[in-house]
């Protein structure tokens, strides 16, 4: 075979790998069970289908008319907070009802994810993703009570891809993609102008680039969401140091340290009322079928680890996975506590509490956004869904839709819900960032929601001794007791 021909048949295999590139992207794996059947606390887990191209379904934003809003469930209705942002992404109430929100998108270079991160940046421009940060922090104010804000004031706009916002005792926290800021600010102010103080650096950019954070109860911790830089650490581990975990930082010692990992994609973070642990909702790995896997809300306790990248829900291996598995991992990574559906991109979570305003029907459980998926047939999450929660504090039955219709049905979407947060009125505020809306959800004349119990419990009394097999020894006695009040 000569030079020329060689050439020639190199350029056709090309051609072919192309076309079999595109037809992939055009077709690629369709779900076969409905989103719901991938929810809940025992969701359906099908057999894993690999693939080597995602599957790609990007719904194109194209934004919402000007009398237009989502649907809201029934007893529920939905009105505009604020609109014309450049990309919302997080909410903050401060006490006195002013909301803090960050415009922001990711930096504009990474520090890994291949060529697999490098296919999906570009699909993701199509999902209105990408494109230049805008850097700011804005303070939103509704003065005359009619559930409009009518100040809108630009605080920061010298910040890097910020997202996180707490505020506690005159100071101002906020999360850069690669480091978390303190700031002097006192509520009600419409200037942050002192000095940034960092506190700590942390992982930056990767393919998730998003920090959020939440200060405890007692003010004396804040907690640091960070996500991998891919999927399931395909670039080698090493640049995965520090992340897919949730990091505590000690104010008054001023350190900081893991206090849990595995965790692929945490995003919200929230208190769980009933028992004051700390809950998030983490987005899976992708890249094994429409059906897989689904995105979840748990528990974080100190310590614990969800098997990122080894294993998902528990006891399933991720054959793909190329990184030796640390010794052990199978027998202490957790089951997370509730499914919230595959590929929905859960993002904002908030619980119910003492005086929000969305009725009966939703005052005792969370509250989530599901930014929406890209690589799903047919597309899931899109909406904003409630989850109840049982008088000791767990979750149970099937998402509940809140907000919906931001689907066209098309292959577009007006928008992508993003975070929520409660207003000082007791209403619920979405943030829809290809839109540039936050929309504000209430029932009309609900009275304020009463304070959710806290159940109490007591340790189990120390072992002394093992006799026989372990496991039989603590079975009885594993489950928690709830003291009477």
């Amino acid at each position: 075979m000569s030079t020329k021909q060689k050439i020639l048949a190199w350029v056709l295999v090309l051609i072919l790998l192309v076309i079999f590139a595109a037809a992939w992207v055009v077709q690629g794996d369709r779900a076969s069970l409905d989103v719901a059947a991938v929810t809940g606390t025992d969701p359906v887990l099908e057999e894993p289908k690999a693939e080597a191209i995602p599957t790609v379904n990007i719904a194109e934003p194209v934004g919402w008319a000007a009398n237009e809003v989502p649907a809201a469930a029934q007893g529920l209705a939905v009105t505009r907070f604020a609109e014309g942002l450049d990309h919302p992404r997080v909410m903050y109430t401060m006490p006195n009802g002013d909301v803090l929100v960050t415009l922001t998108r990711g930096p504009s270079s990474g520090d890994g994810g291949g060529i697999t991160a490098w296919i999906a940046n570009l699909l993701m421009s199509r999902a209105g993703a990408t494109g230049p940060s805008p850097n700011k922090l804005v303070l939103l104010r509704d003065t005359d009570g009619d559930g409009s804000a009518d100040v809108r004031q630009v605080l920061r706009d010298d910040l890097d891809s910020p997202s996180g916002i707490a505020w506690n005792d005159g100071t101002l926290f906020i999360a850069n993609h690669d480091e978390l800021l303190k700031f002097p600010y006192a509520m009600g102010s419409t200037t942050v102008s002192g000095a940034a103080e960092k506190l700590m650096d942390l992982p930056a950019a990767g393919n998730h680039w998003m920090r959020n954070i939440t200060i405890n109860p007692e003010g004396t911790k804040i907690y640091v969401a960070v996500g991998s830089a891919s999927n399931i650490g395909e670039n080698g581990m090493d640049v995965e140091k520090g992340r897919a975990a949730i990091w505590e930082y000690d104010l008054a010692e001023g350190r900081q340290r893991l206090f849990a990992t595995g965790l692929r994609n945490p995003n919200g973070l929230a208190w769980n009322p009933w028992s004051g642990e700390l809950w998030t909702t983490v987005n899976e790995r992708d890249q094994l079928g429409s059906d897989l896997v689904p995105d979840y809300l748990t528990n974080v306790p100190l310590g614990s680890n969800y098997g990122w990248p080894w294993i998902y829900y528990k006891d399933t291996i991720d054959q793909r996975v190329k990184a030796p598995m640390p010794a052990y991992t199978n027998e202490y990574a957790r089951r997370p506590e509730y499914a919230l559906g595959p590929h929905v991109a859960a993002l904002g979570l908030v619980f119910s509490q003492q005086g929000t305003t969305m009725g009966d029907g939703f005052s005792n459980g969370a509250f989530i956004a599901r930014h929406g998926s890209w690589n799903r047939k047919p597309a899931s999450g899109y909406d904003v869904v409630y989850v109840a929660f049982d008088a000791r504090g767990n979750p149970q039955g099937k998402p509940v839709p809140v907000l919906t219709g931001f689907l066209t049905g098309k292959g577009t979407t007006k928008g992508r819900p993003t975070w929520v947060t409660w207003a000082g009125n007791g209403s619920l505020l979405v943030s829809d960032d290809t839109a540039g809306i936050i929309w504000r959800v209430t029932a009309p004349g609900a009275q304020p929601s009463a304070q959710i119990a806290t159940t109490r419990t007591k340790s189990l009394p120390p072992q002394r001794e093992l006799r026989g097999d372990p496991q039989v020894r603590f079975k009885e006695e594993y489950a928690r007791q709830q003291v009477a009040q």
